[in-house]
Parts: structure tokens; sequence; C-alpha cells
């Protein structure tokens, strides 16, 4: 099993340039490099467009999986469960929201005991079990301190120490 993580900013324009670079890297490391896991956070417009995706993918690679690590207080929908609940927040909410499904989800003792961190642990613990990471940094507008190029430069540095590659 080889993984691969998505991070990017929490309000990232989903732009069809930046669904279709995301989409050739993805089919590039399923067909080249044998990823067959995708690891996703919970809070960005950078995941969701990753999720779409991936999840687009999946008719042509049905045997890929889409994994979602959670902070506290926060759940995702497994396969399945997706469609009932977007029939209850359209019945609700009067509008139709997009509700993405999991194959997984994952938790963290270390993750939800971090307080405010827990995203920039999240995101660590995702890299950590990756071997590809996929980023989308605007590094003109990111300072030092955002979640994003604090993930980054974890990443950067977990190259040269394990098996996460730069592509």
């Amino acid at each position: 099993m080889k993984t691969c993580s998505f991070l990017g900013h929490r309000n990232t324009e989903q732009t069809e340039e930046l669904k279709e670079k995301v989409r050739e890297t993805v089919e590039r490391l399923i067909e080249e490099k044998g990823v067959d896991t995708f690891l996703f956070g919970s809070r960005s417009k950078f995941d969701e467009l990753c999720h779409i995706v991936v999840t687009e993918l999946k008719e042509k690679y049905p045997n890929i999986r889409r994994v979602v690590y959670l902070c506290k207080h926060e759940n995702a929908c497994l396969v399945g469960a997706g469609m009932s609940l977007t029939r209850q927040i359209e019945e609700i909410m009067g509008r139709k929201e997009r509700v993405l499904e999991y194959e997984e989800r994952k938790k963290s003792d270390r993750v939800n005991s971090a307080g405010r961190a827990c995203y920039v642990e999240r995101n660590y613990w995702m890299i950590d079990e990756s071997n590809f990471a996929i980023f989308h940094l605007d590094e003109n507008n990111s300072t030092k301190k955002s979640g994003t190029m604090q993930a980054y430069q974890y990443a950067e540095k977990r190259i040269n120490t394990r098996n996460l590659k730069k592509i």
C-alpha cells in the first residue's frame, strides 16, 4: 500500500486549472508509483477539490481508497451514508450540500489532545503516514505561521529522513 496526502490552504479557489493539475498528478501517482490510498484533512477547499478528483478517478481505478484524518469533534461519512445525509441536509436547509464519503476515518489521541494546534498535529500525522504529499501552497500569501506552510516545512524535512518523495 502506498499513500498520498493532500494539504492546502483552507480557502483555496477551486478552479478547473487546479482541478486538472491535481487530476494529472494523482493519475500519475496511481499508474507510475502504485499509490492506492489517499489521505485527506477535513477543513480546506483544497481537500474538497482533491476528494472530488479522487472520487471521479475511482470509476477508472476502483481499488483506490479515501481516508479522512479527523480532529476532535469532527466526523465524516463512510461510503454509503452520504446520500441519506445529503437528503436530510437538503430537507432541513433547503439547499444541496456536497457530502464527502470515505472508505475509512481516523482519529488520534495525539491530535485530539493538541488543543488549538490539532490541525497542525493532524497534518504532521498525515505526512508521517504518507509516501507522497500534494501541496497547494501560495507562498506569496502564506505566513510562516500558516498551517499549510508549517506542514510543507515539516514535509521538506521528512523527505531527507524517510520515504516521503518530492514530485
